[in-house]
């Protein structure tokens, strides 16, 4: 458990900040045998205990040995939103975003996308983020800390419950891509992941049914590659020209383009599987011929796929989406160079919702529980 989390005074430590290899230490510790920590994972995780009296498969001496060094504590939905009446006439399913409170006060922001023959999961792994896009609000509230792997696995839980209540059936996608970059707290990510796809517990999903996004960071990159994940990769490229991209985004600089295309190649022939590059086309930045161009011959050196999006307004950002002709003429330069495009519509804006405008508007105000 790390200092920046540890608990206010007089409250017992939680133990759902502990990975596996941590629940293991702590019942060897204790004397127990080594798939006791497997009980104990499968109670919070697959049951989603809420206390350890309820762990009827554990002794009661250690459950009562638990309760005394140890507390469970979830992250829970304070607040939800849904553009139904901004989509009834349109016919489209509504998005819906939540807003959710973590453990020590902090909160973060989940998204439901439902569509004809997908549920999605929208879901954040920091508090913020530090890496400052331009376009993006989260980027400009800054960065507070990273999630646990237990607080973006309550995300899924939260919203796969909430999906059934609306709409009957549950999540059947989760995507990395709310508030903050995956790969900066990869560790946890990772971890997540692993509860998420553990069969036989209340909630589980493929792992070819996760997305993980980034900004391009070309350590995580290469580290996916070689983990073993068969989860999707999408990688936010929004201009293939190394001066925009880094104006866009300061990360750029740090990882240029050349580099990216190198580990972006890398994990193509390690895993086999395709990169989706995500672009967003703003009006008069990255939208002309030439931006096509430049887009087409850097992804043609890769197996890629893109996914043209819009943007999607956010309050004093000096950005406007590409619209119409501009659009249409950019979309066929893509497709006459014989590459496998997308152009996903926006959805979520009308409740800020959208690509790039996930951001809370308070953090800890110090009167809740850590």
């Amino acid at each position: 458990m790390t200092a920046q989390h540890q608990p206010a005074a007089g409250l017992l430590p939680n133990i759902k900040e502990l990975t596996r290899q941590q629940l293991a230490e702590v019942m060897a510790n204790l004397g127990e045998p080594r798939f006791r920590a497997a009980q104990l994972h499968r109670w919070l995780y697959g049951m989603q205990a809420q206390e350890f009296e309820a762990m009827s498969s554990i002794s009661m001496t250690l459950r009562n040995e638990l309760a005394s060094t140890w507390a469970i504590r979830s992250a829970s939905v304070v607040q939800a939103d849904s553009e139904q009446s901004a989509v009834v006439a349109c016919g489209r399913t509504p998005t819906s975003k939540f807003l959710i409170r973590l453990p020590d006060g902090e909160q973060v922001e989940s998204v439901l996308i439902p569509s004809e023959d997908r549920m999605t999961a929208c879901i954040s792994p920091q508090v913020g983020c530090p890496l400052h896009c331009s376009f993006c609000a989260t980027g400009h509230m800054g960065f507070r800390r990273n999630l646990f792997a237990f607080e973006m696995t309550d995300q899924v839980y939260a919203l796969d419950k909430e999906a059934q209540k609306m709409y009957g059936r549950g999540l059947t996608n989760i995507v990395f891509m709310g508030m903050g970059e995956p790969l900066l707290n990869l560790d946890s990510v990772i971890e997540a992941i692993g509860t998420m796809t553990e069969k036989n517990y209340g909630f589980s999903i493929g792992e070819k049914r996760i997305s993980i996004s980034t900004v391009g960071l070309v350590p995580g990159i290469r580290r996916i590659a070689e983990s073993g994940l068969r989860t999707k990769l999408a990688v936010s490229l929004h201009s293939a020209d190394q001066l925009k991209r880094a104006h866009l985004m300061p990360v750029a600089e740090e990882y240029p383009l050349d580099e990216l295309g190198k580990a972006i190649a890398a994990y193509n022939e390690k895993t086999g599987e395709p990169v989706t590059l995500v672009y967003m086309l703003l009006q008069g930045i990255n939208d002309t011929s030439e931006d096509a161009r430049k887009l087409a011959r850097y992804a043609k050196r890769l197996l890629c796929k893109i996914n043209l999006i819009d943007y999607n307004a956010i309050v004093n950002f000096q950005f406007k989406p590409a619209y119409g002709d501009t659009k249409n003429a950019f979309v066929r330069q893509l497709l006459d160079a014989g590459l496998h495009v997308t152009v996903r519509k926006s959805q979520g804006a009308a409740i800020n919702a959208a690509c790039g405008q996930l951001a809370t508007l308070s953090g800890n105000d110090g009167s809740n529980p850590q």
